[in-house]
């Protein structure tokens, strides 16, 4: 396995834009706002000699209960597991009395730490690493994060006892092998509750107020012989109620994270039926083409009365989104979860899948065969072949003439005809016509010259006799 480098401080000493430099992403989120990296977020250093995986925590405030010892629990976890930690301090507010007590419970975890100095910019040097001196670091490390200043200093610091790098490891420790799975949804319907089940640990933070999750978390899962990366993404609310700069950086990160994925699962709440904010996802996950699985979570504190009417509001609802699949399930219990992955990989097969040409042209004669499009200008389309156009989603590319008007509920006939006919299932399937080239064009012209050459050599000969 790789090294394990674990990024400890208190809140806003720039521990997030530390980790981006190092990993070469925007993966964390990074704001002015203390306190804004609540779970561990991971990635893979790859600019020296040997790799490791970074960790980035949230800031360590103290507190016993809430969101800030939550934040805590996963630092701690983080530290348990790291082979070195770097301890990050901020050299513009300097060395204050919480820096002291994060140093002293990092020294009871028995670790090799390294001591960050971060925000050198505009700092006198020498003054502030002999205020940080007296932690007891013979060489604390100068940088600037921000631009990079210091940062290749503290790799070589970083690396310079590591085990070398097996490059079969590398591979297995790839964040994004595997299917790539988004849990989306509104604030507060137990998607950070649904990645700890199917876990079987507490990855991320769980807790009843909403909006706990900021950013989009990348988590690897093998399950049943098979990889996942599993996304877990902040709620979405109505951009009417998106106040917080945070929070809508908090929105484009999850969408960011359904451009990503393979497979979008929809989390919704069983309690409260759909939502318009539900609907609004789903059409996030279409614009995008992803496969899409839609979950009803909470599933085992209803009644039957209840769960009769969610599913028929699932159905009255959602029938734009017919082919995919609803999966009704507990996240908190574990009831539901084998039926969710099955969906998932169902999903995934149908979007990834890859067809031949004859295969998709025998389909389309079949369908022409079964119902014409409408009369355009008194004549019907004619659709020729048709060809594979890429996948996730499957793209159909049909040949034919008049395509240009063939009608919108053609094109659905179409995509269902070809859903059926291959059994594609959570995946929209995108149709594009083309307007075949006539090969007998500019014929026409050549043989009407012939003819006049013809013609004009006949003229002279009849001239001469």
């Amino acid at each position: 396995m790789l090294p394990v480098i674990a990024l400890v401080g208190r809140p806003n000493v720039g521990k997030s834009t530390l980790f981006n430099v190092l990993t070469r992403t925007r993966d964390a989120l990074v704001h002015d706002l203390p306190g804004l990296t609540r779970d561990r977020h991971y990635g893979v250093c790859r600019l020296g000699e040997r790799e490791f995986v970074v960790v980035d925590t949230g800031g360590l405030t103290g507190d016993k209960e809430g969101i800030g010892a939550l934040t805590a629990h996963q630092a701690q976890l983080a530290i348990e597991e790291a082979d070195r930690v770097v301890f990050v301090v901020d050299a513009r507010d300097g060395l204050l009395p919480h820096d002291r007590i994060v140093m002293d419970a990092l020294r009871r975890q028995d670790k090799p730490i390294l001591l960050a100095v971060n925000k050198m910019d505009g700092v006198d040097a020498n003054i502030a690493l002999a205020e940080f001196s007296t932690l007891g670091f013979a060489a604390p490390l100068p940088l600037s994060a921000s631009n990079g200043r210091g940062v290749p200093a503290l790799i070589q610091a970083i690396q310079g006892d590591l085990p070398a790098v097996d490059p079969d490891a590398v591979a297995a420790e790839d964040p994004n092998e595997g299917i790539r799975v988004a849990i989306i949804g509104r604030p507060n319907v137990g998607k950070s509750t649904l990645v700890n089940r199917l876990l079987g640990e507490d990855r991320v933070i769980v807790s009843d107020v909403a909006g706990t999750t900021r950013d989009s978390i990348r988590v690897a899962l093998e399950r049943d012989g098979k990889r996942y990366t599993l996304i877990d993404t902040a709620g979405v609310r109505r951009r009417a109620r998106v106040e917080e700069v945070v929070e809508k950086f908090s929105v484009i990160k999850t969408l960011q994270s359904i451009a990503a994925a393979h497979v979008a699962v929809v989390l919704l709440d069983a309690q409260e039926g759909v939502s318009e904010q539900d609907a609004t996802l789903i059409g996030y996950v279409l614009d995008e083409g992803r496969a899409l699985v839609i979950a009803a979570n909470k599933w085992d504190g209803l009644s039957t009365y209840e769960r009769d009417q969610c599913k028929s509001s699932l159905s009255r609802k959602l029938d734009f989104v017919g082919f995919a699949r609803n999966v009704t399930l507990s996240a908190l219990h574990g009831s539901g979860i084998a039926e969710l992955m099955r969906a998932i990989n169902r999903a995934h097969a149908s979007a990834t899948r890859e067809f031949g040409s004859a295969e998709l042209t025998r389909a389309l004669e079949k369908a022409y065969e079964s119902h014409q499009p409408p009369l355009v200008r008194g004549h019907p389309p004619k659709l020729r072949f048709a060809h594979p156009g890429g996948t996730n989603p499957p793209k159909i590319i049909i040949h034919g003439s008049r395509t240009k008007h063939i009608a919108v509920s053609y094109r659905r006939y179409l995509e269902n005809f070809f859903r059926k006919r291959f059994k594609l299932e959570g995946t929209p399937v995108q149709i594009e016509f083309r307007e075949a080239e006539n090969p007998f064009a500019g014929k026409k012209n050549e043989l009407t010259e012939r003819q006049v050459k013809k013609r004009q050599r006949l003229v002279r000969k009849a001239k001469k006799r």
